[in-house]
């Protein structure tokens, strides 16, 4: 009875792709086969020494690096973190952190990940989307990896402009006084694993890392969906 009342639902309200737009079959969730089948995928998480590993180097300590997703203007993946960020579809973010955090699990260099961290939205700006996006990759991580994420350790306390057209010193200066720790007894000797949706130059995570790295005994990793490094 369910699956005929959701096949009558669907033929009015039809489930559509947040790759492609086409409408999802009833096994799928987000993305159709063919999309989730072609995502540029990196599998950065599988190699030591990769682009990603040397972003930080020399300006703050990061353990383990990795992006699910090449990102190019124009692209499907683009396509995605725009629906994510900004047309409300944040079960996508969720889905994509869960489908991550399956693969990362595999790697013994990520099993080691004791919580989650999503990087906070200033609440200003989280009231106006409805949503942190961070935060429901953070999810998805969280059911992937199989361990807790947290949203009350790392805070934004001042509220900022977009970062997306600013150079990479702009952009440090832009961020590099915005974030702060509460709760640091909830990851004193912890294995944190920090994510966002896009990494660039790094200055929004090296900011917030800078933060976190004042807490005794944390070790700090970060992951996000897309990266615009090749």
């Amino acid at each position: 009875m369910k699956r005929f009342i959701d096949n009558i639902f669907s033929m009015f309200y039809p489930r559509l792709c947040v790759g492609c737009g086409n409408a999802l079959r009833q096994h799928e969730e987000q993305l159709c086969l063919h999309c989730l089948l072609h995502l540029p995928e990196t599998h950065y998480h599988q190699e030591h020494d990769q682009p990603l590993s040397y972003i930080f180097a020399g300006r703050v300590p990061v353990r383990e690096v990795a992006s699910l997703m090449f990102y190019n203007k124009g692209s499907i993946v683009q396509n995605i973190l725009h629906q994510l960020k900004y047309k409300g579809k944040k079960e996508i973010g969720k889905f994509l952190g869960r489908y991550y955090g399956r693969q990362l699990r595999k790697e013994p260099r990520f099993r080691s990940v004791d919580c989650i961290l999503p990087i906070p939205l200033h609440p200003k700006k989280q009231r106006k989307r409805g949503y942190n996006q961070s935060e429901w990759i953070a999810m998805g991580l969280s059911e992937g990896l199989g361990v807790p994420y947290m949203t009350d350790v790392l805070i934004r306390t001042h509220f900022t402009d977009t970062q997306t057209k600013k150079s990479r010193f702009n952009r440090w200066e832009n961020v590099k006084e915005v974030f702060d720790v509460q709760n640091p007894e909830k990851i004193r000797y912890k294995h944190v694993l920090v994510c966002d949706d896009v990494l660039t130059t790094g200055a929004t995570m090296e900011a917030a890392i800078q933060h976190l790295i004042q807490v005794e005994g944390v070790t700090v990793s970060v992951v996000t969906l897309a990266t615009a490094s090749h």
